[in-house]
């Protein structure tokens, strides 16, 4: 393969390169915006696959691809954006944030239903000393429940955001070639002709 290092990156290295790319982030965040634009589908579809898989980023591991899946059947959303939006806003930079966000937001809504003597307060510790079973009261319910309006607001904000860019850039695109096409059009031709056609159809060509 061309281009190709000689030594391949070890797992330390993948691991830190997707935590914190070569690129840096600004140029992360322009190749995703590029990747997004220039998907063939219709705005409405891009833009509801990016918010489906936004959305999905606020519910734990396990959950997000397939409620993304979902939700994009259900909105008729593009796959690929939505896997494409879950991989960018998910990840594990922001994930602590995203489900702490979730969990108190959670904690929020069922307040009277939590109880006052539980298990410990601190989320990262609940995660590491409780079991699967015992998680879903304290941890995995208020994160579920948390999640929904916090992901419906975030998503409407990044479905906005997208359809917006998608009419834009397909709009300069389309001004582009436009513009393209008129200067072939007019440009001149070997021998002195001119590309625009006359009513009969044959070439223009320089007055003898």
């Amino acid at each position: 393969m061309l281009f190709r290092r000689r030594k391949p990156d070890g797992l330390f290295e993948r691991v830190r390169t997707y935590l914190w790319p070569r690129r840096s982030f600004s140029r992360s965040l322009q190749y995703f915006s590029k990747r997004i634009l220039r998907l063939k589908a219709t705005p409405h579809a891009v833009a509801a696959g990016v918010a489906a898989g936004v959305f999905a980023s606020f519910f734990p591991v396990g959950f997000h691809f397939i409620i993304a899946a979902v939700l994009c059947w259900v909105i008729a959303g593009n796959l690929v954006a939505a896997a494409l939006g879950a991989v960018f806003f998910g990840n594990p930079l922001t994930f602590p944030i995203l489900w702490g966000a979730s969990w108190e937001t959670g904690k929020l809504i069922l307040h009277d239903r939590l109880p006052a003597h539980g298990p410990p307060a601190h989320l990262g510790e609940m995660l590491h000393t409780l079991s699967f079973a015992k998680l879903w009261h304290p941890v995995l319910e208020p994160m579920l429940i948390g999640a929904v309006p916090l992901g419906l607001v975030f998503g409407l904000v990044f479905y906005g955001i997208t359809r917006w860019g998608m009419n834009v850039f397909r709009e300069q695109r389309r001004k582009r070639l436009a513009e393209r096409a008129r200067r072939r059009e007019h440009s001149p031709l070997p021998g002195g002709s001119v590309g625009s056609a006359h009513p009969g159809g044959s070439v223009g060509s320089a007055a003898q």
